[in-house]
């Protein structure tokens, strides 16, 4: 009895974090859209107010007519696209190794790339700088994109070498009884079985590159390379920042993102917890 006159608290303040917890990280997305579409004296004076002067969409205007940021968009979608798909087929291949085939020191190699997970890809600028600069990758698509990949197959490896431990070995035995190859069976039967996998691997590395900022400010010294973090140094100036066309900036750079996630949030939870067979 008790109990149950403790459950109506409890939920009070479970529901009442959740909803604290909400407002706090919805809050600098909220604060970005409503600056958007207010003036730039607007947002100066009172950072958090509703548009006073009718809703600005010509700041949106400003941005979607301009050169540069459809530049940049391309330039983000060259960069996402090639750390997503190196990052899919050389994390698929290696957890396949890792999972699948017995050789000795397995159990070390994957241990020594796993200490990948341990260290983020700033802590290690400086060193990745100077091989860039060796490679003579400054400048360059490949300058941004191999070190992405390398930083991200360690997390990538362990999500899909999970998924493909839950495959029955049964199967894979099977598929050689028939006359298929170790690749046979990895390209046409485990691949396929791990489309959950993949696609939680292939929604984190999108929204990952997408939105990196750091590691391009250093490699790309053209401003025509710049992806679209980048792109909002365009508005800050000498003398001033154009913080209400900024925030139209940041507004159109965090929609593509979210609504891919939206789209790929089940398939996120399928590849982190195993995934199912059906899948």
């Amino acid at each position: 009895m008790l109990s149950q006159q403790r459950q109506p608290v409890q939920n009070v303040f479970k529901y009442g974090f959740l909803i604290a917890l909400c407002l706090v990280i919805m809050g600098p997305v909220v604060t970005a859209v409503l600056g958007s579409i207010r003036t730039n004296g607007e947002f100066m004076t009172t950072p958090f107010g509703l548009p006073r002067q009718g809703i600005q969409w010509q700041n949106y205007g400003d941005i979607l007519g301009s050169r540069s940021f459809w530049n940049s968009l391309f330039n983000s979608i060259i960069i996402t696209a090639g750390v997503t798909g190196l990052n899919i087929a050389l994390g698929s291949m290696l957890a396949f190794v890792f999972s699948r085939i017995s050789f000795r020191g397995r159990g070390l190699l994957f241990n020594i790339l796993m200490i990948g997970l341990l260290f983020p890809l700033v802590v290690a600028i400086l060193p990745i700088f100077i091989q860039v600069r060796q490679l003579n990758l400054i400048n360059s698509m490949f300058g941004v994109i191999l070190p992405l990949v390398a930083f991200g197959l360690p997390g990538s490896v362990i999500i899909l070498r999970n998924f493909f431990i839950s495959i029955p070995g049964e199967l894979e035995d099977a598929s050689y009884i028939d006359g298929c190859s170790t690749f046979g069976f990895f390209r046409h039967i485990l691949m396929p079985m791990a489309r959950p996998a993949l696609l939680a691997v292939a929604t984190l590395q999108v929204i990952a590159s997408w939105n990196e900022y750091f590691l391009p400010l250093l490699v790309f010294t053209d401003p025509a390379l710049w992806p679209l973090p980048l792109g909002i140094m365009q508005f800050q100036g000498q003398y001033g920042t154009d913080y209400a066309r900024i925030m139209a900036y940041v507004t159109l750079l965090i929609i593509p993102a979210v609504v891919f996630y939206l789209f790929a949030e089940k398939y996120i939870v399928t590849g982190l917890t195993g995934g199912e067979l059906k899948g």
